[in-house]
């Protein structure tokens, strides 16, 4: 009974809860949320279900690690350069290309953005906007208010992500709504009809990074 609990625990050691992450990314990646099972993960691992709890209590636990992986890589990868202005660019447009690669990291930060991901992207923001001169009793603000906008890109290009699964022609898509935006009674909906030729050809990750702009506008007269 001894020797078989030991043979367990070198298993269980020898797996890692690093290669469960990576084997849970990996799945993540090509067939999403839904794809994420024990069973799945086990299968994958070349090893029992039991291992795996070792390591992971759930599947909760899982997204989250994997979430923090990838955040955790992104931070590691931005170049803090330039300026904090410039620095917080480049941060946010690490979160918004991890996104647009692994589409379930959006979903999870805007679900659950208590988690220790959000703390990492938190953290150096605040840095930046402490670099900025913004006043300490603005920074929560200042700084939520970068989050959220990120997080609501998150979700939206979470959702995106989704869609292009089932719509391969991302332009005849737009034009598709355009069209429909278009056709709304002018006296209602001008500003709608006034844009929709813009939404044809917009590049999402610049408008992303207009909407910082904007923030870091405002920001900027809090000094």
């Amino acid at each position: 009974m001894t020797n078989k609990t030991q043979r367990s625990e070198r298993r269980a050691d020898a797996l890692s809860k690093d290669k469960i992450v990576e084997a849970a990314i990996a799945i993540l990646d090509t067939d999403g949320e839904a794809a994420l099972t024990f069973r799945a993960l086990a299968a994958r691992l070349s090893t029992g279900s039991g291992a795996i709890y070792w390591h992971v209590a759930d599947k909760s636990d899982l997204l989250m690690a994997a979430t923090d992986a990838i955040i955790s890589r992104v931070m590691a990868n931005v170049v803090v350069a330039d300026g904090p202005a410039n620095s917080i660019r480049a941060i946010a447009l690490g979160v918004f290309d991890a996104i647009d690669t692994h589409p379930w990291v959006g979903a999870q930060l805007a679900g659950e953005p208590w988690q220790a991901a959000m703390g990492q992207i938190l953290e150096r923001i605040g840095r930046q906007l402490q670099a900025l001169g913004v006043p300490q009793h603005a920074q929560f603000n200042a700084a939520s208010s970068l989050l959220n906008f990120i997080l609501g890109v998150a979700g939206q290009n979470a959702a995106a992500a989704r869609l292009k699964g089932r719509v391969t022609d991302r332009s005849a898509f737009l034009a598709s709504v355009a069209a429909q935006w278009t056709q709304r009674d002018p006296s209602e909906y001008p500003f709608v009809r006034q844009v929709a030729a813009q939404l044809l050809d917009h590049d999402d990750r610049q408008q992303f990074l207009a909407g910082i702009d904007l923030i870091l506008a405002g920001i900027g007269t809090l000094r």
